[in-house]
């Protein structure tokens, strides 16, 4: 699959591994290295940046969009706690942009805990969350990317993802399977 493509429209995207955002002018050559997660990652002249699958147009590609949970009629009849398979694996859709592997195969999430709140039907998702290093500044589009597929899980009222630091990550956190993917097995 040609992975050149030229940019339609403008488009709003991320520096990585920054996190400042910028545009991407239309007629600008990029090219697509990763398709992960909804998102891409291109390289261009300006270096290397993440755009939203809400924007794929503008490089010819097609996402399928998830529904926010208020307009998906499954969630709108879910009665109960969200499933934690479905928290896991709408997690497993958040990939780090530099990164082949999604976060929780990075051994990036640390817990994730869903709490009815006090005095109400609603469901809240905690979720604490590390980077592979201190200084990635794309972390808060990684734990936004997080909270918008959580938020989309039948029965998810709200998500709050915290980035700590404690314990620190190592590469002996990738699982079995993500270390398979990076070829580290």
């Amino acid at each position: 699959m040609n992975s050149e493509r030229i940019v339609s429209h403008e488009i709003p995207a991320t520096i990585v591994p920054y996190g400042d955002q910028i545009t991407i002018p239309a007629g600008t050559p990029v090219t697509i290295t990763h398709r992960l997660g909804g998102n891409f990652t291109v390289t261009w002249h300006g270096g290397m940046a993440q755009i939203n699958g809400r924007h794929a147009d503008a490089i010819g590609e097609v996402v399928e969009e998830e529904k926010p949970a208020s307009e998906n009629a499954a969630a709108e009849a879910h009665v109960g706690p969200p499933s934690d398979d479905k928290v896991w694996a709408a997690l497993k859709g958040v990939y780090d942009p530099e990164i082949p592997v999604n976060i929780v195969d990075l051994g990036l999430i640390y817990t994730m805990e869903v709490i009815q709140e006090p005095d109400s039907s609603e469901y809240h998702v905690r979720i604490d969350m590390t980077l592979t290093a201190p200084g990635c500044g794309m972390g808060p589009a990684i734990a936004q990317d997080a909270k918008y597929k959580v938020e989309n899980v039948p029965g998810v009222a709200v998500t709050h993802v915290d980035i700590v630091w404690d314990p620190p990550w190592h590469q002996d956190m990738i699982s079995e399977e993500g270390k398979m993917e990076l070829g580290l097995l």
